[in-house]
């Protein structure tokens, strides 16, 4: 039921209308942001109906900036990024990404698939994070406006070579961004492979419902319809515990404040520093976490077929970092919410599979609804 709700929302993203070609131009800016490796980095600017705006770019298919009203009609961008390629490039590699080959933590930076052990690179703790330093955020991927569609939106496309990171198989990856009339931004992920494979995607934005730049997100306020997680341990690996959490400072399935648990004595708050961790996803209504601003009035809601979704609250970010206009992000500046697969699931064989076989498509799509009350 869940997987038909989605497709029906990206069909409906995808109707074609005559007119459309010259429209879709209009609403999507394409101007060149900087060059790497000999190719040319673009910063898109896709602009719905309503006038509200998000802006991407082809280095590592990034979201880079996302404005919309408050409840009074006053706009801000409520995402970290940078204002110059410089900067991007310098700068932290997750922020609005697309994360891949294998999104979040590999445990020992290593996993076997058919009786053969893959090492990947160690860039977190003993671990692999994020399919390691030079993953799909790093990347230059193709870009293309489609002209076809009702809403703005973008193609990016990347080739990933075998043993890329040190996985297995050629990747083709492709990610298609909307935003529509809604203030949704869906997002269609596709990828196959010629070698059997491991294969976890996710995108990787901050959010601050505030706007960024304007104070912390321990005042927001977070339904997660999740009734267990992954427990981890000291390095931040799942221990293979599904755990309920009922009874416990990870129970979001009525609406709490980030704030109001975090600094509770339980064992995981602890190693996390915060919240960290994979929410198994009951994927039984739409809408599978709810983020609420209620200075703001602005709701974030997260739709996914994907079976975890990651919490993070910012626990690492010191203000030692700065984002667009120079505004500083502090502790707790912003949360993730990142749909995917469980964290080191090649090396858990009960959680569900991440492997990809040559002639199988990975299709998955997850949404960013913006709105107010």
């Amino acid at each position: 039921m869940k997987k038909v709700l989605i497709l029906s929302l990206t069909l409906f993203a995808f109707v074609f209308t005559g007119c459309n070609q010259s429209k879709n131009k209009e609403m999507v800016k394409k101007e060149v942001f900087g060059t790497h490796q000999g190719k040319e980095v673009y910063l898109l600017t896709l602009t719905n109906k309503a006038g509200n705006v998000i802006r991407l770019t082809n280095y590592g298919a990034k979201i880079n900036w996302i404005e919309v009203p408050d409840k009074n009609g006053k706009k801000d961008n409520l995402t970290f990024g940078y204002d110059t390629f410089e900067e991007t490039l310098a700068g932290d590699m997750s922020f609005g990404s697309t994360v891949g080959r294998y999104a979040n933590r590999i445990g020992n930076a290593k996993f076997t698939l058919d009786g053969v052990e893959y090492s990947t690179p160690v860039n977190n703790g003993p671990n692999t994070l994020h399919g390691g330093p030079a993953g799909w955020h790093s990347v230059v991927w193709n870009t293309e406006v489609l002209k076809d569609s009702e809403f703005p939106a973008v193609k990016f496309t990347y080739v990933s070579p075998d043993m890329e990171e040190g996985f297995p198989g050629t990747v083709n990856a492709e990610v298609i961004y909307t935003w529509t009339d809604k203030n949704e931004i869906i997002m269609n992920y596709k990828c196959t492979t010629d070698k059997k494979t491991v294969v976890n995607v996710t995108n990787h934005a901050y959010f601050n419902l505030h706007g960024v730049g304007n104070g912390d997100i321990l005042d927001h306020v977070v339904t997660i319809k999740a009734s267990a997680f992954t427990p981890v341990d000291s390095v931040m690996i799942p221990t293979g515990e599904i755990r309920p959490v009922a009874g416990t400072p990870f129970d979001f399935t009525t609406p709490h404040t980030i704030g109001e648990r975090i600094g509770e004595n339980y064992d995981q708050l602890i190693l996390g520093r915060g919240y960290d961790h994979n929410f198994v996803l009951d994927n039984k209504e739409e809408v599978d976490a709810t983020v609420y601003d209620p200075v703001s009035g602005r709701i974030l809601e997260v739709i996914t077929d994907q079976p975890g979704l990651q919490l993070y609250t910012g626990n690492f970010l010191d203000g030692t970092k700065k984002g667009h206009g120079g505004k500083v992000f502090n502790h707790r500046a912003a949360l993730c919410l990142e749909s995917g697969h469980y964290p080191d699931s090649p090396n858990h064989p009960d959680f569900p599979t991440t492997v990809l076989n040559p002639g199988d498509t990975l299709k998955t799509t997850t949404i960013y609804r913006f709105s107010v009350k």
